[in-house]
């Protein structure tokens, strides 16, 4: 139950960062990510405190096994860049500039009931879907994805 209150606080903390930051609003997300037109630097903060933030936070868990909870801790262990993580970020970063949304603040905006948020996380968990039944499928043909790393 403790658990649960924190993961809780946690999002609602989350939520709310988004929402003041203005993270939640796509023409704000779509005038910071059009640097070639009237760019809008204002999101370059959010994105400096969040990163600050998580060089802190991965500091502090790769000297730990356990959370603050005392769950096991999991960080990813991969350092290949191959293809399926390529063009993964590829489809996300063009999700990201045609929509505005990246999917927390697409929640957050969702939870509002912003039509274009619950447009974007209903395509977002038919892409989830989409992705879950083709690595089913790989998984039961035997292929293993291909690395850069040799």
């Amino acid at each position: 139950m403790k658990q649960r209150i924190f993961e809780f606080v946690a999002g609602l903390l989350f939520g709310m960062g988004l929402l003041l930051s203005g993270m939640t609003d796509p023409s704000k997300v779509l005038g910071f990510l059009d640097v070639a037109g009237v760019w809008d630097p204002s999101l370059a903060f959010v994105m400096g405190g969040a990163v600050l933030v998580g060089l802190l936070a991965f500091a502090v868990a790769k000297r730990r096994s356990r959370s603050l909870l005392g769950a096991a801790m999991q960080l990813p262990t991969s350092r290949a860049l191959d293809r399926r993580l390529v063009l993964g970020s590829l489809v996300f970063g063009v999700g990201w500039g045609m929509a505005g949304f990246c999917p927390g603040p697409a929640l957050v905006s969702a939870a509002t009931g912003q039509p274009k948020a619950v447009l974007f996380v209903l395509a977002m968990l038919a892409g989830m879907a989409v992705f879950e039944v083709l690595e089913r499928m790989r998984n039961n043909t035997g292929l293993q994805p291909k690395t850069g790393a040799h």
